[in-house]
This record gives structure tokens, C-alpha cells and sequence, in this order.
């Protein structure tokens, strides 16, 4: 590899580690190219970048990034690496474990995942944890909505209730109507009465 080659290596994984919240480096060493190539396209789908990277290069790249000091994870970079980037915290994680039901790898080297450094394979498991930041503004929304869907769903079965008691106050006030005329028509008489005594 040239100079010049080197130099655009290193901006492109610049370039891919720009702004990054969630780094993984990967271990594939041992798979072939086509589990290699299915690895890459489960990636692609769940919208995690993966790259191929040269150790020295990628340690190169991470030293000029400004804002994180990434020399936790340089002890990791050995053999074959591959550096993926994603949105989602656990996402790799879940993408490398899935992988590893049927294969001995991709192994996690190191991590940073939410300010924090991961160094190891043992890890895994605890990276894969993670709630994503979608997953934790659900569970906020579901904790949210839950008992504004029960004022919700009282507001609506009040106006019911309020209905069945107008109409029951109804009701009755239509069966008194004929009882108060039936005292009216004595009094009436009482008052015919009254006349025919004088």
C-alpha cells in the first residue's frame, strides 16, 4: 500500500468514526468468504456499517479524532479486524451473538458504546443488554402513556355515566308529572267546594 493509498484509508475510516457514538471492533479471522459476505449483509440491513480495516491504519485514524480518546481499545488491535458503526448500542452486539449461533465468529475485541470502553469478547453479552435509545424512549412513552390512557378512557366513560344519570333523573321526574296532577284536580275541587258553601 502506497503512502497516498494509506492516507485515503485513513480518512475514509476518519470519515466512518466522524460524530460516531457506537464503535465495535470485530474479530472475523476464520470466516469464509461467503459467511463473510452473509455477516456484511445482516449488517447492512439492520444499518450498521461494517469495514474491513488494517490495525495500524485504524489506530491511526482513531488518533485523530478529536473529542475521544480511543487508546482503551489499541491493546485489541491484533489479527484481523473489522470496524463497524452504528446508531444503535446494542445492535452489533445482537448482529455478532445472532452470527454466532451457527459460527465461532465474529468475536468482539473492544467497544465504545455511550462513553463507555468494552475491552474483550466477554463483554458481548453486557454490550448486547444495552437498551437501544429507541428501546428506552418506548419504555418511557409506554410508562407515559399509561395512565394518560386511563384519564383517557375515564373522559370517555364519564360522559356515559353522566348521560345514564340524566336520563335516570329523567325518568322519574316523567312518572311524578301525572302523580302532582292528581293532587291538583282536589284542590281543585276544594276550591268548587268553597263557592257552593257560601
Amino acid at each position: 500500500m502506497t503512502k497516498d493509498q494509506k492516507v485515503v484509508a485513513i480518512q475514509e475510516i476518519k470519515d466512518l468514526l466522524q460524530d460516531a457514538k457506537v464503535v465495535y471492533v470485530a474479530d472475523l479471522d476464520g470466516l469464509n468468504a461467503a459467511k463473510s459476505s452473509e455477516f456484511r449483509r445482516q449488517a447492512f440491513k439492520q444499518n450498521i456499517k461494517v469495514k474491513v480495516v488494517k490495525n495500524t491504519l485504524l489506530q491511526k485514524a482513531m488518533e485523530q479524532i478529536e473529542g475521544v480518546d480511543y487508546s482503551e481499545m489499541f491493546q485489541t488491535f491484533k489479527g484481523n479486524s473489522a470496524l463497524m458503526v452504528s446508531e444503535t448500542a446494542n445492535g452489533p452486539a445482537k448482529l455478532i451473538q445472532g452470527f454466532r449461533k451457527k459460527e465461532e465468529k465474529p468475536a468482539l475485541k473492544s467497544a465504545f458504546v455511550q462513553e463507555t470502553f468494552y475491552v474483550g469478547d466477554n463483554n458481548l453479552d453486557a454490550l448486547a443488554n444495552i437498551k437501544s435509545r429507541e428501546e428506552m424512549i418506548g419504555e418511557i412513552i409506554g410508562l407515559l402513556q399509561s395512565p394518560i390512557q386511563r384519564v383517557v378512557s375515564a373522559l370517555q366513560n364519564k360522559p356515559e355515566t353522566v348521560e345514564a344519570k340524566a336520563e335516570e333523573a329523567a325518568a322519574p321526574a316523567v312518572e311524578e308529572t301525572p302523580a302532582e296532577a292528581a293532587p291538583e284536580a282536589p284542590a281543585a275541587e276544594s276550591t268548587e267546594e268553597t263557592p257552593s258553601a257560601e
